[in-house]
């Protein structure tokens, strides 16, 4: 093979000779293009954030904030698990050459020589083959993080570098399963239904670092009525820097007219009571077939109940460095943080990853999305592929180690749309023979999920390693490094696959009993294919109830 001279640089666009010009929004962002940014939407610019404290309200005010749950504020921060999900654009490699896969057996289980070269790997770093630079097992797995990475994996070494100080703590699945290549169309994101499950943040439910109905760049899954439908309502807010946390508290030329936080508030207070006096005059009722007053209230109370939350954010969220990921020492400090100042200024991918994460993981949102563009890297070469692997471990590892540093436990789930294959054509990269990336293949994909816990490793469904095993991978793949489809429903089903993710969600919780009940009295895939024995769901779960969560099924003792 001719040696190539020029290569992608980390955030170059990819120009690729069996694509058209890109033309959409998500071409733009799967060949990195387009860093995913857009404008801030949402009901309220001021509708996220707060922990709890002390109230300077008025008492009328609080009397209306409580009263029959009107405006569903002062939610407790970490009722349930944390939830981040990463939506690799483009069609990225997962299993073999970064998380190891394997046949029925599970990851141990190994595909023939051609099966993992079809996945990057070539004879001498298979899985099993000798490796003198892993004394722990002299092979080419790594199980820092519980679940089995290859130990080339740029994906891996992201991780280490970040989040080495939760290994023990962590653990993770895999789930074989094909999904359509380079389309926004797979319905990959499972965040409205992690909020039908449970999750709250303590103003904003969902945030995202694309402005779409998903807040990623795959689509959500809208199946009404069940957990997989889209509510308008919690339609992910669009954050994708500090500057965008920061503004959901700034409240404008008001902060400069006046000085004292207690007359801010007191103003918002009365912009609420004036729109209120004008709502009674206002009759949104409808006439003839479906009419009725519920409708009428429901909208004045979504109305007047978001110029309340503006007043309440306020009051709880005068300073908005307090939100500021680059103002948090945790996340931002040249000696202790988990980036340098120079890292966190320089890969917008960092400050995205960690806009996102100080939200979501400090319970002031519910689920988030991160879309990281520029996963469509068959380009030919093999470098392109192993700088951005690399980015995303680093960007999902300082998400793990953020949880670590503020003691909440944090599930992490990793998708692409569709997947890519070697022909056998090779590439020496930092000194390792692997194989080049060369075009998609939506048989070669998988996803997987990461969870960490501050008191103890999550543990594995199953009596015995040999069970456990079939609990880390769920689903399998055939010899050739194909997913077998009819291995799980999630195997050859995207909405599958998000209920799948949905149902460890609540297995974390000691939830998953509950699942096909909650989804529409068991009429998903899952159910079709059961009936109503929730049991025979346990198949599909890696992890048992974490130790951070009670018998109530929340984090707490």
């Amino acid at each position: 093979m001719g040696k190539r001279k020029n290569f992608f640089r980390l955030n170059d666009p990819l120009l690729l000779n069996d694509h058209s010009r890109p033309r959409t929004r998500r071409e733009f962002i799967s060949q990195g293009f387009r860093a995913g940014t857009a404008s801030v939407l949402g009901i309220s610019g001021l509708s996220l954030l707060g922990p709890n404290r002390a109230s300077a309200l008025s008492n009328d005010m609080m009397r209306y904030l409580n009263m029959g749950n009107q405006c569903d504020l002062g939610v407790s921060t970490g009722t349930k698990i944390p939830f981040i999900c990463f939506d690799l654009a483009g069609g990225a490699n997962i299993a073999g050459s970064n998380v190891i896969v394997g046949g029925p057996g599970g990851q141990d289980d190994n595909l023939n020589t051609a099966g993992y070269s079809r996945l990057g790997l070539t004879p001498d770093i298979l899985p099993d083959s000798v490796n003198p630079n892993n004394a722990v097992s002299n092979n080419f797995r790594d199980s820092s993080f519980g679940l089995q990475f290859h130990t080339e994996s740029a994906m891996l070494q992201g991780m280490l570098e970040k989040a080495s100080a939760t290994i023990g703590n962590v653990n993770g699945a895999v789930i074989p399963a094909r999904s359509d290549n380079d389309t926004g169309n797979n319905p990959h994101n499972p965040t409205y239904g992690i909020y039908q499950a449970g999750l709250r943040g303590q103003i904003l439910q969902l945030i995202g670092s694309n402005a779409s109905d998903s807040g990623g760049n795959s689509m959500a899954p809208n199946l009404p009525p069940s957990l997989l439908t889209i509510d308008p309502e919690i339609r992910p807010t669009k954050i994708d820097r500090p500057e965008d946390a920061r503004g959901l508290v700034d409240v404008g030329d008001l902060g400069q007219l006046l000085s004292d936080n207690n007359d801010i508030v007191s103003v918002m207070e009365t912009v609420k009571r004036i729109s209120d006096a004008k709502l009674t005059l206002v009759n949104t009722t409808k006439t003839g077939a479906g009419s009725g007053l519920g409708e009428d209230f429901d909208l004045k109370r979504r109305i007047s109940c978001e110029y309340a939350r503006a007043a309440d954010t306020f009051e709880k969220y005068p300073d908005a460095s307090s939100v500021d990921p680059s103002q948090d020492p945790n996340i931002v400090d040249d000696a202790t943080g988990i980036f340098t100042t120079a890292e966190f200024n320089g890969d917008r991918e960092f400050r995205k990853t960690a806009s996102v994460m100080k939200l979501v993981i400090d319970g002031l949102a519910g689920a988030g999305t991160i879309t990281m563009g520029g996963y469509d890297y068959h380009t030919g070469d093999r470098r392109t592929g192993e700088a951005r692997d690399l980015r995303v471990g680093r960007c999902i590892g300082a998400c793990l180690d953020y949880a670590r540093r503020v003691g909440k436990p944090v599930m992490i789930y990793v998708f692409s749309d569709g997947s890519v294959f070697s022909n056998g054509m090779l590439e020496m990269v930092n000194g390792v023979e692997k194989g080049v990336w060369t075009g998609d293949n939506s048989s070669t994909a998988a996803s997987f999920f990461m969870v960490y816990d501050p008191i103890a490793q999550p543990t594995l469904v199953g009596a015995d390693a040999a069970e456990q095993a079939q609990h880390q991978q769920i689903g399998w793949m055939r010899p050739d490094g194909s997913v077998e489809t009819s291995a799980t429903p999630a195997a050859n089903s995207v909405v599958r696959l998000v209920e799948t993710v949905i149902l460890n969600y609540m297995a974390l919780h000691g939830q998953e009993g509950t699942f096909i009940d909650s989804v529409n009295g068991g009429s998903t895939g899952f159910g079709t294919s059961l009936g109503s024995d929730a049991s025979q769901l346990t198949r599909y779960v890696a992890f048992n109830r974490l130790a951070s969560i009670n018998d109530s099924g929340v984090i707490g003792s």
